[in-house]
């Protein structure tokens, strides 16, 4: 039997129909990602492509009320602070959970800051930006049960106002978790190509 036999949680986001497979069933044919073969790993970055396509195009239309929907009570919503080192240090290039960050949340606080953009209490955020998050180079790295460790590449472009302009690029690793069927975003570690910001406000979520 496929891993991913009949319709998924991608397949309904594409509008193929169907009937997605139950948690039961899945945690029984889910194997570790080097376990599947080339149709099964094509069928699952698919399905996780889909579920990241769309949750930063949430970002962009501001539905951040959906997009926090999408998260797991647990989520780990993390960006360290990059720093630049020598190649005998490359290991402390980046800080450590538990140190400084620039992001370090969990569901509760990343509701605050929904909230406040929502509520237009962000004076960073009125009039609002308007954004434009580029996702790619997607990779799944591993699979375990229900959890899906996938990496990526991304650009947030950000104009605001008549000529303010951001641009950010790095990589993430997002820890994608099956609950009930569906996916949703477990974990989020964004790691940034800058050591030194040059926009006056980090506002907006990666």
């Amino acid at each position: 039997v496929s891993v991913l036999a009949g319709a998924d949680a991608g397949e309904q986001l594409a509008g193929t129909g169907g009937a997605p497979l139950t948690g039961a069933v899945r945690n029984r044919l889910m194997p570790g990602y080097e376990e599947l073969d080339l149709q099964q790993r094509m069928r699952l970055t698919f399905e996780a492509e889909e579920f990241l396509f769309r949750e930063a195009s949430l970002l962009d239309e501001r539905r951040l009320g959906e997009w926090l929907a999408l998260c797991t009570d647990d989520i780990h919503y993390w960006m360290p602070i990059r720093r630049t080192t020598t190649v005998k240090e490359l290991e402390n290039e980046f800080t450590k959970p538990g140190g400084m960050a620039y992001f370090d949340d969990d569901k509760r606080t990343l509701g605050l800051r929904i909230q406040r953009l929502a509520v237009g209490r962000a004076w960073a955020e009125d009039p609002p930006s308007r954004t434009r998050h580029m996702v790619s180079n997607v990779r799944i790295l591993s699979v375990d049960g229900n959890d899906i460790l996938v990496a990526v590449n991304f650009q947030l472009y950000r104009t605001r106002l008549d000529s303010e302009e951001d641009s950010w690029i790095g990589r993430r690793e997002d820890l994608l978790r099956r609950e009930n069927g569906a996916l949703k975003l477990a974990r989020r570690h964004i790691y940034l190509d800058q050591t030194v910001i040059l926009s006056q406000n980090m506002s907006n979520l990666f």
